[in-house]
């Protein structure tokens, strides 16, 4: 199904209206968990504490730069939430955190295991108010073992798993994947077990505790690693840019840049020597000749491809029924017919911050994702989540400001706070 226009696509219905979720989750693991929920039409409270706010990644800019006062760091994984701002080592932060549990469906953390339930408000003393509560959990190495304590980053994950250690060059160290995969990857799987457990309450009437690792992630997501491993007695080594399961199917350099490349099925791969002018490689026609023979068909088409260009391999592609594509940057992405016209570019106007683009991926026929604005500041929407959601009155939240329960950003922190010139009132969704 397509859309005429980013009106008809708000016109849908969305899949996850009516849920709520607490999300007291800090970085990019669980904020990105509860994002794609969100995109979904959940209505997501993310919780931080008032003043700098989620430090680890507010901080988190290129060359520590935050354009409009944006952190790079944690609009890519923002989306759609209502900020609130508490205290949670005072009493009166934790017994508003409560109060949220007992109406929300859906509680987020990674924090380190057992501060929840040092605080009260862990999956055994909230289920006591909510006995349908979904409590996710998200760790580095889960809730219990040997390693349940200690602190899990995407580097780290991508290391402690052995990820690492397969991707990169023969000749080189392994390689840490630029993209935090270790924490999309993780969050993403964890939407996927909340959404399940939410299902399962709906069938039973009962909520239950999510205990994810991502570590554990990464490890079931690593295709045929573990098998070859258990089965040779081997480890996998490192070959770059070249698969050596799937025969030929690899990233070479061109003239003007890099293609990736792939050619699998017998027709495609007859096709792909038919282009390279090499009806003498179509002796490895058989998928089975391919993967013993690799080394000297990669080499053919590296040899091959290092003296064309992008637009000539493309059209080679085109003609002859093999799958090649331009090793795309940023730019190139922005300005692509293709992904423009699906909006996978999500274009729009950020009632905050103004022009903003993000990736979009949940493309559901009658219940389509949707953007409708990115990270807030520090307790950008306090007033909005009490008054609303929790139900005080407006003398109860002057009270919980003066006591230092809730709080804003930190004006000397520009991460935190709203952009340059912003009048008071923009953005704000409650006004008296």
């Amino acid at each position: 199904m397509t859309f005429r226009s980013m009106e008809e696509l708000f016109e849908q219905g969305e899949a996850l209206k009516g849920v709520r979720i607490l999300d007291i989750t800090r970085i990019i693991l669980g904020p990105w968990a509860s994002t794609l929920l969100a995109e979904l039409g959940a209505e997501v409270v993310h919780v931080e504490i008032p003043g700098a706010g989620d430090l680890l990644i507010r901080a988190v800019g290129p060359q520590g730069q935050f354009p409009r006062n944006i952190s790079p760091g944690m609009m890519c994984a923002s989306a759609n939430k209502y900020y609130l701002a508490v205290d949670l080592h005072k009493p009166e932060g934790l017994d508003l955190i409560k109060r949220l549990a007992a109406s929300s469906d859906i509680i987020m953390e990674n924090f380190k295991p057992g501060t929840f339930d040092k605080w009260g408000i862990g999956y055994r003393q909230l289920r006591e108010l909510n006995a349908g509560i979904v409590y996710l959990s998200m760790q580095g190495f889960g809730n219990w073992g040997s390693l349940a304590t200690r602190p899990s980053y995407d580097a780290y994950a991508q290391g402690i798993t052995g990820l690492a250690e397969i991707t990169g060059f023969p000749d080189a160290m392994g390689v840490k994947s630029s993209a935090w995969i270790g924490d999309f990857l993780s969050g993403t799987v964890a939407a996927f077990y909340t959404m399940a457990a939410l299902y399962h309450r709906k069938r039973t009437g009962k909520g239950q505790f999510i205990d994810l690792s991502q570590a554990e992630v990464l490890l079931r997501c690593m295709d045929w690693t573990w098998l070859y491993g258990f089965l040779k007695k081997k480890r996998r080594e490192r070959f770059g840019n070249r698969d050596m399961a799937v025969v030929p199917s690899c990233i070479v350099r061109v003239e003007d840049g890099f293609v990736a490349l792939a050619g699998f099925s017998e027709a495609e791969f007859e096709g792909l020597c038919l282009a390279m002018n090499r009806p003498d490689l179509l002796v490895y026609k058989p998928i089975e000749q391919r993967l013993v023979e690799a080394e000297t068909i990669y080499e053919a088409i590296e040899t091959w491809a290092r003296t064309r260009k992008t637009g000539e391999i493309r059209e080679l592609g085109e003609r002859h029924g093999f799958a090649v594509a331009q090793v795309m940057n940023v730019k190139d992405l922005h300005q692509s017919p293709h992904f423009n016209q699906r909006h996978s570019i999500w274009k729009f106007d950020d009632p905050l911050w103004g022009d903003l683009c993000y990736p979009m991926a949940l493309h559901l026929a009658d219940t389509p994702g949707r953007i409708r604005w990115s990270m807030r500041p520090v307790g950008f929407d306090n007033e909005y989540v009490l008054r609303k959601m929790v139900g005080c009155s407006a003398a109860e939240v002057a009270a919980l400001y003066e006591n230092g329960v809730v709080g804003r950003w930190n004006e000397q922190m520009a991460f935190t706070k709203p952009p340059v010139g912003w009048d008071g009132q923009q953005g704000l969704l409650f006004r008296e």
